[in-house]
């Protein structure tokens, strides 16, 4: 800025009283509009993708947009069509959170029929993740070996599971400051509008699985009038942040566990595990109790009860995980064998570096107020435990650390989308992790939405995975913007049938995973509850 010098040093110093009056204020009501700088992305997958990566500037408070900056970390695949067909920016996130999303630039290439190359895909890593700065980290070896038992049936337990959580905290508190006061997904989708209008783009299209659909809530309710099209896979509840989903999810997680146990009976031939749904389960849960009394020796460190109850929790996410974690249900039981288990462990909990979840903490603990009251949590966890023992008390020590987490606490967003002109929502009838129930309550916020509902499916954010009844809307959502047609009612607007269950010796577990391309995806960005 060049200022214009005065005659008179009279007038030259009221010039600079003044200039140091006004000036601030009028920096501070200017809009602040980052800058984007693409560069070589250093990574191999997206390299070969063609992606672009940059690092953009947004304000760590929103509240003072001209304060001190963090970076957010970006990747962009252009689109491949002709002008003329050319349908704008697709922001996408895998959910979390705390899932690293820069891969998702390249999904473009996942939507079948080419429907994904009019667009430019938009990948990042939300505040705090990855490779955008800075990144929130407490302690890699928090979800690691030998940890308590998770059922809390004596004091003992308990008491060692507070001064774990709390020794969590205090990490977490000295090694990060500021940042944990500013990781809500109100935040991120401040910092998502803010790359948009660097984009120089007026309106976003919008893809989300899991969180990622939460954070497209929070988006369109804040921005209605920037958005175009979008999708959510996996929709989660907003009646229920935080507190409320996590304890909602554990009956689904039980039943879906059960489900595996009835397939394993049926296989028993193969597996040895017991040829009725009720032998299984009893031989998981007898395994699970003496692991927790003489924890298995491996490489890495012991797996006790907690190792193996996390250990096959991808069971109630993915029926695609099924014939794998069964390999290693059997070669520990039947074979005595350790190797399987102890990598299905350490792919399961992602020990050695935790900030996806400090940073799932990080939102989840200041999106909104959670009870602080142990005895809330006991008697909630106690009476679902009685109903659903797979799950309840894992779940419930995960997220414990939100009770005395040091970041604070906001209101959570109202979320609505009576402004919102157009949303597919897709949704697996008994997914765990994100129950039913939440995408006929976003549907019924958002009256421009239709769903499409994979009856009897168990899988989580699965879109795009070879159920064409599922795929073909979405193509034609992408490409043209049509929307199967609305029904009346607390209703689906479309409904397929799931995906046909693994076939044990058909293909290997990872073989599995190579054919369906989302699995794979949301295992690599570490998507986690």
């Amino acid at each position: 800025m060049f200022l214009k010098k005065w005659s008179a040093a009279s007038l030259a110093i009221a010039a600079v009283a003044a200039l140091c009056l006004t000036q601030p204020a009028a920096a501070e009501s200017k809009p602040y509009v980052p800058k984007i700088t693409w560069k070589k992305c250093k990574d191999a997958d997206l390299d070969s993708y063609g992606a672009r990566c940059a690092d953009v500037a947004v304000p760590l408070d929103h509240a003072k947009p001209h304060g001190k900056k963090i970076t957010i970390a970006i990747s962009r695949v252009k689109h491949t069509v002709k002008a003329s067909k050319y349908q704008g920016v697709m922001f996408a996130n895998p959910g979390g959170p705390g899932g690293s999303g820069l891969w998702l630039s390249t999904f473009g290439d996942y939507v079948p029929g080419g429907a994904g190359k009019a667009y430019d895909w938009i990948g990042f890593d939300p505040r705090g993740v990855g490779r955008s700065k800075p990144v929130v980290r407490c302690d890699g070896t928090y979800n690691g070996y030998d940890r308590p038992a998770f059922v809390p049936t004596t004091p003992e337990i308990e008491q060692a599971w507070f001064a774990r959580t709390t020794a969590y905290t205090d990490a977490c508190r000295s090694r990060n400051g500021a940042i944990l006061d500013h990781m809500t997904t109100e935040d991120v989708a401040r910092d998502l509008d803010l790359i948009r209008a660097a984009l120089h783009r007026p309106r976003i299209n919008y893809y989300g699985f899991s969180y990622g659909t939460y954070l497209g809530q929070v988006y369109s309710t804040l921005f209605p009038s920037r958005v175009r099209r979008m999708v959510f896979d996996g929709t989660v509840d907003p009646r229920g942040i935080w507190y409320q989903n996590n304890l909602d999810q554990d009956a689904p997680f039980d039943s879906n566990v059960n489900a595996w146990f009835a397939w394993l009976a049926q296989r028993d031939a193969r597996f040895h595990l017991g040829d009725t749904a009720t032998e299984v389960k009893d031989l998981f849960y007898a395994t699970r109790d003496k692991l927790d009394e003489t924890p298995v020796k491996t490489k890495r460190g012991l797996i006790g009860g907690s190792e193996w109850n996390d250990t096959f929790l991808w069971a109630g996410y993915y029926q695609g995980t099924w014939t794998g974690l069964a390999d290693a249900f059997s070669e520990y039981v039947v074979e005595g064998q350790v190797r399987t288990l102890a990598q299905a462990y350490l792919e399961a909990s992602g020990y050695g570096d935790d900030n996806g979840y400090a940073v799932y903490l990080g939102v989840q603990c200041t999106d909104a107020p959670w009870p602080t009251s142990w005895e809330k949590w006991s008697q909630d966890n106690w009476a679902i435990h009685a109903l659903a023992p797979f799950e309840t008390w894992a779940n419930a020590w995960f997220n414990e650390p939100c009770r005395h987490w040091p970041g604070k606490a906001r209101r959570p967003v109202t979320v609505t989308g009576a402004k919102v002109k157009s949303l597919l929502l897709v949704n697996e009838t008994l997914d765990a992790a994100t129950p039913y129930a939440g995408s006929l309550e976003v549907r019924r916020r958002y009256p421009q939405a239709s769903l499409v509902a994979v009856k009897g499916g168990r899988n989580h954010s699965y879109s795009l995975s070879g159920n064409r009844c599922v795929d073909h809307p979405i193509v034609s959502y992408l490409r043209s913007g049509a929307l199967p047609k609305r029904r009346k009612g607390d209703v689906a607007d479309k409904t397929c049938a799931p995906l046909p269950l693994p076939r044990p010796g058909a293909q290997s577990q990872r073989a599995a995973s190579r054919s369906e391309p989302m699995r794979l995806q949301l295992q690599r960005a570490g998507v986690i509850r």
